[in-house]
């Protein structure tokens, strides 16, 4: 491409942000502040890394898809040997980059010097990774109490305002600017993009280049890791899932061609704060933060078709595949994130509109109303969605703004995120339901130092990163109420197996040491085995089906996660096996059919609607004092006074749900 159509595309995508920002400024809360921009900086810094990563290799003709596996790798890496190796912290680092340089290595030799595609070769590196990362910690561990002096790597902040991981992406976009673009080794890895063969006729040292970039980018991809773990707190076998995809999105926004020879550093870092601009946008202006990504997708898409319907016939070897990009692209991209951009503030503007009195009379002084932020562990998941009902009743009789947003599977990472925006839209009071309590402790505590109440909810974080923890039940109660449940279905003899949701979920990892506690009132029953179902039905059905043919001694099957009770009854009713049961937790809607079968003997919960309303009730008291520490009991509206234990609000005992009574309760 010429030089003086890429200039004017780059400028494009400039005013393209530009853009972004006016139009959140208005619609994003806090958003046009000093403070928010140099929060943009420090959520962009991991995902920065692997896409200066990726940039050369898709410059080359190529990909690397192994760069968030190989985050994943590196981030367990670190932790095992410095917490069970024993290794200094520093050690520990250098053990991570050479690991990175070995992993790169290895993509380097199969596509260098084999000359395999890098489609296929970084797809197995990907599975690869992963599959370490995960055998390593069996999907469980993660490692967490850092020293404090490794945490300021991703926490800290220079002078008090300067995130102090933003000088590492700076530092490593400069090094990859000056090596692509004012090197001989750059100008070869456009040649080799362009046609390798006529690299290869020009004096170009094809395989060595392609070895480099593949090297490189193994190298910061372990970088990237040691910055994600100093920033969460904690390392575990997930980090960097989905980060390859977001990265390569960010580096073909940012005009690189995905058929090569053709690309720049400067635009993959415009693409790349095009999509943190975006996410952080739509976070600050309370819209669900899943529409970031279906906005990303159609930005991505139609750059991707544009090129492709843009792309000219090569007439020599010379002439790079999809030199023909115009502005007509970019212009594509600005009226996209232009349409985001008049969402945001439609959407916006109806809000305003609907909680604006409707009375004609006389205008009273408007009182400011407390925002309370809400976060599920999955927003998609039934148990959640049933707590939304009572959030949004005591929403209404409260009178208070509420936000409901989260992420759609489990990831930590994606929670502590959205709290970062809260922090910056200055809510009233934060509540979340905790997937790790090391990892979103951090940020948790950042939130209170700004001054913003914290209470947690279903599962807890670390005691001094929250006032108050809203418990649905005791651990011990729920582990008790299971146990007797099975013990008396067995007659208090037998054996039992256990149906989790994620091994590494702290409220439910606490309800099975109750479960194991509570077993050694019956000596005459035996826990085969505990298995994941990642709350969701169809692994649950899947493990259930299984440890019933690994295990035929099992005749209760405990299931203690919403989809998993009836993913495993379905396993049982498939089995034919009359003889086996399921106990557990989940809500009675889905359950109903298996009970009234006689598959489901009892499914044990709270009533999930009076949760949600208690979290909201807590969260709107602890913001007008009303709820403080030293409290012996809560007055919580229609659910009345409430034991307050500690720094605790006990919702109360499980519920049992069964033949006898399950069809009085809808949800």
């Amino acid at each position: 491409m010429p030089a003086h159509e890429r200039s004017s595309r780059e400028w494009t995508l400039t005013a393209l942000l530009a853009l972004e920002i006016v139009l959140f400024g208005f619609a994003g809360g806090n958003f046009f502040s000093a403070g928010n921009f140099f929060e943009v900086l420090r959520l962009s810094v991991e995902l920065g890394l692997l896409a200066l990563a990726v940039t050369p290799t898709i410059i080359t003709g190529g990909i690397d898809l192994s760069v968030g596996s190989m985050m994943g790798l590196a981030a367990v890496v670190l932790g095992k040997v410095w917490r069970d190796g024993g290794l200094p912290i520093g050690w520990a680092v250098l053990v991570v980059l050479l690991l990175g340089l070995a992993g790169g290595g290895l993509n380097a030799l199969l596509i260098a010097r084999f000359r395999l595609p890098p489609l296929i070769v970084t797809l197995g590196t990907y599975s690869l990774f992963r599959g370490f990362a995960e055998g390593l910690t069996g999907g469980a561990e993660s490692f967490s109490n850092f020293p404090p002096g490794f945490l300021f790597l991703g926490q800290g902040y220079i002078g008090g305002v300067i995130p102090t991981q933003a000088l590492i992406l700076a530092a490593a976009a400069a090094g990859y600017w000056f090596l692509q673009h004012r090197t001989v080794i750059g100008r070869g890895l456009y040649a080799i993009g362009c046609s390798p063969s006529g690299a290869l006729y020009g004096a170009v040292p094809v395989v060595r280049r392609l070895a480099f970039v593949y090297v490189l980018s193994g190298l910061l991809s372990s970088v990237s890791a040691i910055v994600y773990v100093a920033h969460l707190g904690q390392a575990k076998s997930d980090a960097g899932t989905g980060y390859e995809l977001m990265a390569i999105t960010a580096v073909v926004l940012g005009g690189t061609s995905i058929f090569g020879g053709e690309g720049t550093i400067h635009g993959a870092i415009l693409g790349l704060f095009a999509i943190v601009i975006l996410q952080n946008g739509l976070r600050l202006a309370a819209l669900p933060s899943e529409l970031a990504g279906i906005l990303t997708g159609v930005l991505l898409a139609g750059t991707i078709g544009f090129n492709v319907l843009s792309r000219k016939p090569r007439k020599a070897l010379d002439q790079p595949p999809g030199a023909a990009v115009k502005n007509s692209q970019v212009a594509i991209l600005c009226a996209a994130v232009l349409a985001s951009g008049l969402l945001v503030a439609g959407s916006n503007w109806m809000l305003m509109k609907s909680i604006q009195p409707q009375s004609a009379g006389p205008s009273l002084p408007q009182v400011r109303k407390a925002v309370i932020a809400v976060m599920p562990k999955a927003k998609g998941d039934p148990y959640f969605v049933s707590c939304r009902e009572g959030v949004e009743e005591a929403q209404k009789e409260l009178g208070v703004d509420v936000i409901w947003d989260g992420p759609t599977d489990l990831d930590p990472a994606k929670q502590s995120e959205v709290v970062e925006g809260w922090i910056t839209r200055q809510v009233d009071a934060i509540a979340v339901s905790v997937l790790n309590g090391p990892a979103i402790s951090t940020v948790l505590r950042k939130a209170r130092e700004h001054g913003i109440k914290v209470v947690t909810w279903d599962a807890d974080a670390e005691a001094n990163a929250r006032d108050f923890f809203i418990n649905q039940a005791t651990p011990e109660g729920i582990g008790n109420t299971l146990t007797d449940r099975a013990a008396q279905i067995l007659g208090g003899k037998g054996e039992i197996a256990i149906v989790t949701g994620a091994l590494s979920a702290a409220n439910q990892n606490e309800w099975i040491r109750f479960i194991r506690k509570r077993l050694e009132k019956y000596p005459g029953m035996k826990l085969d085995v505990i298995r994941p179902s990642d709350d969701d039905r169809d692994k649950a059905f899947a493990e259930t089906q299984t440890l019933l043919k690994v295990y035929p001694g099992v005749r209760v099957v405990v299931a203690i996660a919403a989809p998993a009770v009836p993913g495993a009854a379905e396993a049982v009713k498939q089995s034919g096996r009359t003889d086996v049961k399921v106990v557990g937790l989940s809500l009675p809607n889905v359950c109903k059919p298996y009970v009234h079968a006689g598959i489901i003997d009892a499914v044990i919960l709270w009533k999930t609607r009076d949760l949600g309303y208690l979290v909201v009730q807590a969260a709107n008291a602890l913001t007008k004092g009303e709820l403080k520490a030293g409290d012996a009991s809560f007055r919580a509206g229609r659910l009345g006074a409430l034991q307050v234990s500690g720094s605790q609000v006990i919702l109360g005992s499980p519920f049992i749900f069964d033949k006898s009574n399950i069809d009085r309760f809808d949800f």
